[in-house]
């Protein structure tokens, strides 16, 4: 899959705060409300096969790029579209689950990410066939 580069500024996740800075306080009330729904692979998966249609400019950008950890990505951006939460308070989340809790929030990943590339690949060859 080659790589699609979009600016910034475009990107759905930039719009939305996912890499804002909170206060102290902030933090500190977030944390544990970041932990309770990471940890919860229900909430967050459907969250995160939200975002995978929802987003459709930052997941390109980033899902065909090769370089970075995809589930992580699907799932901070998730967190941000249902939450709220920054990308670094949902990292900070996701050290305090236990292995339980993560491998079935990487499963949930996986699905948002299949069902991403099935539905981006589907798009792009009916684009192709379009033109030729």
């Amino acid at each position: 899959m080659k790589q699609i580069f979009h600016p910034y500024w475009d990107w759905e996740d930039y719009k939305a705060g996912m890499w804002n800075k909170l206060t102290s306080q902030e933090e500190l009330r977030l944390l544990p409300l970041a932990v309770e729904f990471t940890g919860d692979h229900f909430m967050y998966g459907n969250a995160m096969m939200r975002v995978v249609v929802e987003w459709p400019i930052t997941m390109e950008h980033n899902l065909t790029n090769p370089s970075i950890n995809h589930k992580a990505f699907v799932g901070h951006c998730a967190a941000c579209l249902d939450r709220g939460y920054p990308e670094y308070l949902t990292r900070a989340a996701w050290k305090l689950l236990n292995d339980d809790k993560q491998y079935l929030a990487n499963r949930a990943a996986e699905k948002a990410i299949e069902k991403w590339k099935v539905g981006y690949l589907s798009r792009r060859k009916q684009c192709q066939l379009f033109y030729e």
